[in-house]
């Protein structure tokens, strides 16, 4: 079994998937802060050191854990999304060690996204992370056999609805999320996390969950507009479409990914004017949207922290771009895609160890507080060479330009910011602005250019 989830892992959870959302379709996540931190596989002390550290003063508004629930034993990462109870026992920490990674991040001005695996439970038996002891389909004192699906041949033909939302995904037990006492019990879970303070829930797999059984099961929570974003991975012709499940929230709109990753390594970033719903995407207001995620980083179909400069840009560009709500993946280094997290998940420094921390990359932080000076505003001023030079404001908030080009570029850009000096938060340097909102700059190949309001010295 193990190996079976391992090769299929990254593909499968993924084809399975929903993401991001406000329970009450408003735009992206509740508050004055969008962006989320996604510290994939980081143990809970970590997050919290990191929630004081970089996350709150970089102006993160949330950050997203890995599952809490216990969970099959291994090193893989991918153990964490096969849950055999609903105690917080996995390799991340306990009840007591997430109830302080919650709190620790609240003082930091910084909300929890929790990971919800609701869709299925494992696809072996043995002992649990936290001493349960399970086989597939009974799980005592919480599920017995009466409480999967009737199928229990693996998901195999996506354009059939039934097969995608009743059989088991990598054959992993599925939970009958339309029966009563499943959907109490799910509900159950998610009412004690938000117990402990979690501000909103990742719903995994959320593709091969009916969004009705989704919906039924967000009205018993105890804040039943709770931030919930859901993966639903788009597939052409297929039966079920991220667009059924915006009305429990946001979602995760994978074509952006994917999108980004052709037009970055071999398209042109003037093609990307009219990136977001004009590309047929989902209502900006319900997506989730990520340069990549624990998944696609390790299944191809995304950049990744391998790819340099593209990745590193197309992170840049995500942030000062206004479709969506953007989560920044944070992991660790891998050339075996199965592999956990080094040390169990304990980070004792970014950049050490593996941990790549890309959500402390200069070039990425410093975007996260021109997100947060310039929501709200509409793209502005517009600017391609043809090629692979862009540059675009956010009304008299803030102005981006990116250079994907080999060599170095200046012009003269024109603005709508009101004249006055400004720090480029790229590389710290300061720009400035003349009475008609214009400005000259040198751009090296490869870099970019980031100013906004608020922001004069460096």
């Amino acid at each position: 079994m193990a190996r079976t989830r391992a090769l299929s892992g990254a593909v499968a959870l993924a084809a399975a998937a929903a993401v991001m959302a406000p329970g009450t379709a408003e735009a992206a996540p509740p508050g004055t802060k969008d962006v989320t931190a996604v510290l994939f596989e980081w143990n809970f002390a970590s997050v919290a050191r990191e929630c004081t550290t970089t996350l709150g003063p970089a102006g993160y508004g949330y950050v997203q854990v890995s599952p809490p629930a216990e969970h099959i034993q291994g090193a893989q990462w991918w153990t964490s999304y096969q849950p055999v109870s609903y105690k917080i026992a996995g390799r991340l920490g306990d009840r007591a060690a997430f109830q302080n990674m919650v709190n620790t991040c609240h003082a930091a001005g910084v909300k929890v996204v929790a990971d919800a695996v609701i869709n299925h439970m494992s696809a072996g038996s043995g002992t649990g992370t936290g001493g349960s002891s399970y086989t597939k389909y009974s799980y005592p004192g919480l599920y017995s056999s009466y409480d999967f699906d009737d199928c229990t041949a693996q998901v195999s033909n996506y354009q059939d609805r039934w097969n995608v939302q009743h059989c088991e995904l990598v054959g992993l037990a599925d939970l009958d999320t339309g029966e009563e006492y499943v959907r109490k019990t799910i509900a159950g879970y998610l009412n004690d996390l938000l117990s402990l303070g979690v501000d909103g829930f990742r719903i995994d797999a959320a593709k091969h969950i009916d969004t009705a059984d989704l919906a039924n099961i967000k009205s018993r929570l105890t804040n039943p507009s709770v931030y919930w974003k859901q993966e639903v991975i788009y597939g052409a012709g297929e039966a079920v479409q991220p667009t059924e499940y915006t009305g429990n929230g946001d979602v995760q709109e994978f074509r952006y990914a994917y999108d980004l990753k052709r037009v970055f390594n071999s398209e042109k970033l003037a093609y990307l004017k009219n990136y977001g719903e004009g590309w047929g995407y989902l209502n900006g207001s319900v997506a989730g949207v990520f340069v990549d995620n624990h998944d696609t980083e390790r299944n191809g179909s995304t950049l990744n922290y391998k790819d340099g400069a593209n990745y590193t840009l197309a992170n840049v560009f995500m942030l000062a771009h206004p479709y969506g709500a953007p989560d920044v993946n944070s992991g660790y280094e891998w050339s075996d895609a199965d592999a956990g997290p080094p040390n169990g998940g304990s980070v004792s420094a970014c950049w050490q160890n593996g941990w790549k921390c890309q959500h402390a990359w200069p070039e990425i932080r410093s975007m996260v507080a021109f997100r947060n000076a310039t929501r709200g505003q509409a793209m502005t001023d517009w600017w391609d060479n043809g090629g692979n030079a862009i540059a675009f404001g956010r009304g008299a908030k803030g102005f981006v330009a990116v250079n994907h080009e080999s060599g170095s570029l200046s012009r003269t850009y024109q603005t709508s910011l009101p004249a006055g000096t400004y720090c480029n938060v790229q590389n710290n340097t300061t720009v400035t602005v003349n009475s008609g909102g214009q400005f000259t700059a040198t751009l090296g190949g490869n870099t970019a250019l980031a100013v906004y309001a608020g922001r004069s010295s460096c």
